[in-house]
């Protein structure tokens, strides 16, 4: 991958919460400064929305634009639990009407997206199943932010319980989407110690088994059709996961860097089908974290 010209993409068209990701992944920028514009994203209820997750410019708090944030603040690796927008999230988990007591609303599940420019598949649809996307991740984060003694972890140890259930009577899904979400709780529940919340060998065996369902493994179809790669689920050479994957994620690097395009970024698969002077602006949000996220993935296959 030409990391010049992805920089310069990076520094032409990027929003400031993206561009703050680049500098901190690759030239020394701080993790305050992601933080800060993060922030800029976050509700007075915790929650975060105003185009976060950049297929739905809904300004009102959603579990999955709230998701998107709680990912990034991985990718960052925050460790304090203390922060105020770490705080918020948890706050808004505990609050927010878009919790059944069961599950966090998913991309159909919240009414007011329709109210703004979105992709097709955030339209509200309340006559969808809901699944574990992206309650399974959420659960997670919460085991690994909030107080053990709190009513919110007692609800998150019952629901990543209840999320493991249904995978285990459902696998293999169909969504890698729904899948990828597993990831992050099976990787918060490794990091903060709470490997007693479920049976982690189970989990494991279960995920990669479910990973392998999921992956397109015809490399042909990776540049012109939206599919599933291993970047999807592995971030690190350290994942539980890559071993049974290395020829994959070695075939992605090499993907990505045949598809990178002249102007540093890559080809965005997908389509709104809508709101035309909306789309193109997300669609380059969308070019500028693919750029990060390939980057990123390519120099963790390197090391």
């Amino acid at each position: 991958m030409d990391f010049e010209r992805a920089r310069r993409f990076i520094f032409r068209n990027a929003r400031p919460l993206d561009f703050a990701r680049w500098r901190f992944a690759f030239e020394g920028g701080s993790r305050e400064d992601v933080l800060a514009a993060l922030a800029a994203y976050q509700n007075g209820d915790g929650g975060f929305g105003h185009g976060l997750e950049a297929d739905c410019l809904n300004p009102n708090s959603t579990p999955l634009q709230t998701w998107t944030a709680t990912q990034i603040l991985s990718e960052i690796g925050m460790e304090d639990a203390e922060h105020p927008l770490v705080r918020g999230i948890l706050r808004y988990l505990e609050t927010t009407p878009d919790f059944d007591g069961h599950r966090w609303a998913g991309l159909s599940g919240v009414r007011s997206n329709d109210d703004y420019p979105h992709a097709p598949w955030w339209s509200y649809a309340p006559e969808e199943l809901p699944d574990y996307n992206p309650t399974a991740s959420l659960a997670g984060f919460i085991l690994r932010f909030a107080p053990q003694d709190s009513a919110l972890y007692a609800t998150a140890v019952r629901v990543a319980r209840e999320a493991v259930d249904w995978l285990s009577a459902h696998a293999p899904i169909e969504s890698m989407h729904t899948a990828a979400c597993f990831v992050p709780l099976h990787d918060s529940l490794a990091a903060c110690g709470a490997t007693d919340v479920v049976d982690m060998a189970a989990l494991r065996t279960l995920l990669s088994g479910q990973i392998a369902h999921v992956l397109t493994k015809d490399t042909s179809v990776w540049a012109t059709e939206y599919v599933c790669k291993p970047s999807l689920f592995i971030s690190s050479k350290e994942s539980a996961f890559y071993p049974e994957n290395r020829a994959l994620c070695a075939a992605e690097c090499a993907f990505i860097e045949e598809t990178q395009q002249e102007d540093g970024a890559f080809a965005i698969t997908w389509d709104w089908g809508a709101y035309p002077q909306d789309w193109p602006i997300s669609r380059n949000w969308w070019k500028a974290d693919a750029v990060i996220r390939n980057a990123r993935f390519c120099r963790a296959m390197r090391e």
